[in-house]
Parts: C-alpha cells; structure tokens; sequence
C-alpha cells in the first residue's frame, strides 16, 4: 500500500470514530508519525511538550511533514538541549520558544545524532557552550565542516566524551548522557533522566518512521535498543523523529520500531539471497505494513544496499 493511500484509510477510520461518538482520547490513538492521521494541524508546531516541571519534549516539522524532536531541560542557573533542528532559523525558534518558559541561558548540549537535520542550526547556538559528543560522531562533524560552505557552516564541538557515560549535574536533576552501541549512526547519544525515567534516544528511535539506514548499522541497532530498553529507571521513551508519547505507549512503540529493523533486515536479506541486482530488490521486496510509514518510499532502497553491505562485511568497524 502506497504512503498516501494508508494516509488516506487511517483518517477515514478517525472519521468514523468521530461518526460513532468515540471520545476524542479514543480516536487520538492511531499510531502514526503523520500530523493529520493524527489530528494535529501542521499550524500546531513547533510544540513544547512539557514531560515533568523542569523537562520539555520539542516538536519542529520537518520535510516531508514529520516531526524533529529536540529535548530541553532546565537546570538551576541554565538550560540543556539534546540536538537541535535542521536549520539556522528553525533552531532559533527553538530557542526563542525556551526563552517563554525560562530566562536562562543555554549551557550544555548533547549531539544526540550528527545528522543535519539535528545539527544545521548549531550556528546559532549561544558560545560558551559544554558540548558533549560522541568521538565518532566528532569525527563526522570535522568532515561534514571541512566539506561546508560559508553561508552553512557545520559547527565542530571542541572535544569529544572520554567514555561510554558522562553525568552533567544541572542543579535541578542529574543528567546522564549514554552511549550504548551503535544504531542509527556511529556515535548515537542518549539522554537519560534517572530521577525523571525519560530516556531521549534521538535517532536511534524513530517513533512510525521507516528505519533510515545511510548511515546505520542495521544488526547492531536492534541490540542497541534491547541495551536501551533494559536500562533501569526509565518509564518514558523520547524519540528523534515522530511524536512523543505517553510512558506505557512510548515503550510500545519503541518495540514496534525496533521489531521493524528486524523486519527489514529480514526482508533484504531474503532478496539478498534470491541473487537479483538492488534495483530488482527493490521491487520485489515486501515490506508489510512498515511499508505505509513515513519515508519508506525514499528510505527502503537505502535500506536494501544497507543491509546487503553489513551482510558483506563492508561497513567500518
């Protein structure tokens, strides 16, 4: 089924949930990362979704109508953000929107993914900053800088973590700041808040969005959410892409979309062994109902050679 149609079948289905009386809880929970499915205007973003009294779940839309999430929490004498949107201006809203809810100054940020769509904006970001990053995703930054032009330049952080965890003290709660294996990228960070149980996850978990492998490593993504999910003390899950949910429902999604990497692992290596070209692969392949998830027309075929690659042994170690 084509993205548009399975858009097309899910509103009429909270249509007629509007028909028949439903509640308006009961008719919110079709499970999707499109806004309208959702009921949401796209005039509804960028949203701050408050997550505890110092904590905020940020919500931009992006290309082609999903969201980017950002988290921001508030400490004593200043603000953290892990990652921040895909371009100047749409990090600088996000910034004016902190300054409505606190007068303090941003003074950490977390490189959750090294991608642009979470760090094109990083040029507006106040100087000063505590940077805390991945040495991988360090590593990519330089390159993306050395390759970026003057009117979009690529901010390098001035030095990587040492270790696996770093723990930032904010002064209202403890922030630990957790690399736990590859997924998405090389160097993927997340954001635990012990006292909180949120875990930001960035692109690693990306909430009904199709699993997005130029960059990934596909087998070691499933285990790194396993690693994620067995962490203790956390109740709510935060993806980068897609909306936030409620405690209970954000752990069902996450299982959901880790069982949809499997799924596509499973289905390219099954064409993988018919011995037909990736063009062929493409296709043929048989994505199920992952298939009517964002991006999944543009992100299947990168999926397929993806695949393929780490069955060949062609990705870096």
């Amino acid at each position: 089924m084509h993205t548009s149609l399975a858009r097309r079948a899910l509103s009429a289905l909270m249509l007629l949930g509007a028909a028949a009386g439903l509640p308006d809880m009961a008719r919110a929970q079709v499970r999707t990362a499109d806004p309208a499915v959702r009921g949401l205007p796209l005039s509804a973003f960028p949203r701050l979704v408050k997550l505890t009294k110092h904590v905020y779940g940020y919500e931009e839309i992006r290309q082609p109508g999903f969201t980017t999430v950002s988290l921001i929490v508030i400490g004593k004498d200043g603000v953290l953000i892990a990652d921040g949107q895909g371009s100047s201006a749409a990090t600088q809203t996000m910034l004016d929107r902190i300054k409505r809810i606190t007068p303090l100054p941003v003074k950490w940020y977390v490189v959750g993914s090294d991608h642009g769509d979470h760090t094109a904006g990083n040029n507006v970001l106040p100087t000063g900053l505590t940077w805390v990053v991945h040495p991988t995703s360090l590593a990519q930054l330089k390159r993306d800088s050395a390759a970026a032009t003057a009117s979009r330049p690529v901010i390098v952080p001035p030095m990587a973590m040492t270790g696996n965890v770093q723990t930032i003290d904010v002064g209202t709660t403890e922030v630990v700041v957790r690399f736990v294996g590859r997924a998405h990228t090389g160097g993927d960070l997340m954001v635990h808040l012990p006292r909180e149980q949120i875990l930001f996850m960035s692109e690693a978990y990306l909430n009904r969005v199709f699993p997005a492998m130029r960059s990934a490593y596909p087998s070691e993504w499933v285990r790194t959410i396993d690693a994620a999910l067995a962490i203790d003390r956390v109740k709510r899950y935060i993806p980068g892409h897609g909306f936030i949910e409620t405690g209970k429902r954000s752990r069902e999604e996450l299982v959901t979309f880790r069982d949809a990497i499997t799924g596509v692992i499973a289905e390219a290596t099954r064409l993988k062994t018919l011995g037909i070209s990736a063009d062929e692969a493409v296709k043929r392949a048989d994505w199920g109902p992952v298939g009517t998830w964002f991006l999944a027309e543009q992100q299947a075929p990168i999926a397929i050679r993806r695949v393929w690659a780490e069955i060949d042994g062609q990705l870096r170690p």
